[in-house]
């Protein structure tokens, strides 16, 4: 399948969305051992300032290419499978929309975690949240399938379902990743930065009125403003590493966000980097997004290598495009969450879902919140 991308502006909702096609790359940028990552970063960034479009991802395990004191938080990669994937294009296509599929072409997802599980993971973070040990921890599981038709048709399905979030399909060869991620990492023109995290969660309403009254439920809940308002500090402290002195601000917090089966909430985390900058370094700064560690990052990543069986791949990476910017020589990086993301290998479909774990959380509300936040499989 083509390479593809449909990214709204972050920060203009009116404006047209950021809808290209791409052929098979001109060149290829890997990267399968930790020390090659922020090279392959490089190289994406000065392709992109001559030029060239550059589409990719990180997968979650890159993290140690950044920090090595996160290499005990994470699980090995398997041989062979590189940490972070770039193609590289000349040739740049507007991608026109093509009929979705009727029905999403999947068997049945086979859960990842049963439920007595879950409850002992949930009440192991909460025993380490209570002993001072950390604040929050991201939980996750991975769900399997089978693909029925091809990845193309599955991608039309999802965006059907899902379509106004940061989407994308990557064909590496041996793995398509089909993301409708609903959440923005990072926005960045090269001296503006824009994060948007994206944290806490509801069920839509069956009427107007319900709806409302559950986005609103959502913003005044103390439990998911706490969640949220963690990360948002979180992020702000991980910007100041780039930020030029007194830019960091929390500019826009508790702002719900409507997608078709849950309202979700975000907060805007925004700085002027500092002249000199690099994609390396807002990588460096940044990775992985507080929103699917929990705070403090290292230790709560401690507990998810405990908790979680194996390596979370491109799910709960990154994943976006590098691209020249108006001005010759310039450039402009946007990248999502890869949440609500379908990896494909044949037929062999993964698609991780996960919640923030905090004090205040319950095991019963978490488990319903996977439910929701897995509605858009179908």
């Amino acid at each position: 399948m083509n390479s593809c991308i449909d990214f709204p502006d972050p920060h203009n909702s009116a404006a047209p969305r950021l809808r290209r096609r791409f052929d098979a790359p001109s060149a290829v940028l890997a990267a399968y051992h930790p020390d090659d990552v922020m090279p392959v970063l490089n190289a994406v960034e000065q392709a992109a300032r001559a030029g060239h479009w550059c589409v990719g991802w990180l997968r979650y395990e890159a993290a140690q290419a950044f920090d090595k004191a996160f290499a005990d938080t994470l699980h090995a990669v398997p041989y062979g499978e590189p940490l972070a994937w770039f193609g590289v294009h000349e040739q740049v296509q507007d991608w026109r929309e093509e009929n979705a599929a009727a029905e999403a072409p999947l068997s049945t997802w086979l859960p990842g975690i049963e439920r007595a599980s879950f409850d002992a993971a949930v009440a192991a973070i909460q025993a380490a949240i209570a002993a001072g040990d950390c604040y929050q921890v991201n939980f996750t599981t991975q769900l399997a399938g089978r693909l029925r038709g091809n990845a193309s048709t599955l991608f039309s399905a999802l965006r059907r379902v899902q379509p106004a979030g940061y989407v994308a399909a990557i064909d590496s060869g041996k793995e398509q990743v089909l993301s409708v991620s609903p959440e923005l990492f990072f926005d960045w023109d090269g001296a503006r930065i824009l994060t948007r995290p994206m944290k806490g969660t509801a069920p839509r309403g069956a009427t107007p009125a319900e709806d409302a009254a559950r986005a609103e439920a959502m913003r005044s809940s103390p439990k998911e403003r706490a969640e949220n308002v963690m990360i948002v500090d979180l992020l702000r402290n991980d910007l100041s590493r780039i930020a030029l002195p007194h830019s960091v601000q929390a500019s826009r917090l508790f702002h719900a966000e409507a997608l078709p089966t849950v309202w979700q909430m975000t907060s805007d985390v925004e700085a002027l980097t500092r002249p000199g900058a690099q994609l390396a370094d807002v990588f460096g700064a940044l990775f992985p997004c507080g929103s699917v560690t929990g705070a403090p990052k290292r230790q709560a990543m401690r507990w998810i290598r405990q908790l979680e069986p194996c390596p979370r791949g491109v799910y709960c990476g990154a994943l976006g495009i590098v691209r020249p910017d108006a001005t010759p020589g310039s450039m402009h990086a946007t990248f999502n969450v890869p949440i609500r993301t379908v990896t494909v290998r044949g037929d062999k479909l993964r698609c991780g879902i996960g919640s923030g774990i905090t004090i205040g959380s319950t095991a019963e509300a978490e488990w319903r919140e996977w439910c929701y936040k897995r509605a858009f499989l179908g």
